[in-house]
């Protein structure tokens, strides 16, 4: 009778330990704005220009392990390529610059690096940016091909469900250049078609 005594706490402890055990491998549920959150900016093909494109065995791919970290800082820029009718825009190589009349911008890193991505600012600063049109609601314009008149069409509960997941998600440190105007972008041009000065290697938006 002592033995069984003893052994029934003893079983219930293994399995309580055991279910710890399976809880602790386990991660936790995502919330339900969570889930919203990765579901908008999925479909809303966020990493089509904000993830880094390399080329892989199917051709070019996005690169998640710099996922939503915009244009690479070490892939250097300082021109907009030569560009004749009916052609008006590019993109480099890895789809994070763009070249237009507006000049050259660059996919902006929307990781929460506390530095070089969104890890300051707050849900007002995002839920302005994307009414307004303007770079943490009152900076510079947020400049093509980024879609924000669509997106300023969603619900303030869509937008805070979208920053939320971006909070979320691993920061990565990578300091995305300024956007250069569209002078200096047609200045470099100009320059450029009467010397031989071309945009980086790999680099060419």
């Amino acid at each position: 009778m002592r033995m069984r005594t003893v052994a029934w706490p003893v079983a219930l402890l293994a399995a309580l330990a055991a279910v710890s055990a399976m809880a602790a491998a386990k991660p936790p549920a995502k919330s339900a704005m969570l889930r919203r959150g990765e579901y908008l900016v999925t479909i809303g093909g966020c990493n089509d220009c904000h993830t880094p494109w390399k080329m892989g065995p199917n051709g070019p791919a996005n690169d998640m392990t710099r996922m939503l970290s915009g244009h690479p800082q070490d892939v250097a820029i300082s021109e907009a390529p030569s560009q004749s009718p009916p052609w008006t825009t590019s993109a480099s190589s890895t789809f994070t610059a763009w070249a237009g009349p507006w000049g050259v911008s660059f996919a902006s890193n929307l990781t929460p690096d506390p530095e070089t991505g969104l890890g300051k600012w707050t849900l007002q600063n995002f839920v302005e940016a994307m009414r307004s049109g303007r770079h943490m609601g009152r900076g510079r314009p947020i400049l093509p091909p980024m879609p924000w008149p669509g997106i300023a069409k969603m619900t303030d509960d869509d937008l805070k469900a979208t920053f939320t997941y971006l909070r979320s998600i691993p920061a990565i440190s990578n300091r995305v250049p300024d956007p250069i105007p569209p002078e200096a972008a047609s200045a470099a041009q100009s320059s450029g078609m009467q010397g031989s000065s071309t945009a980086p290697s790999g680099t060419k938006p």
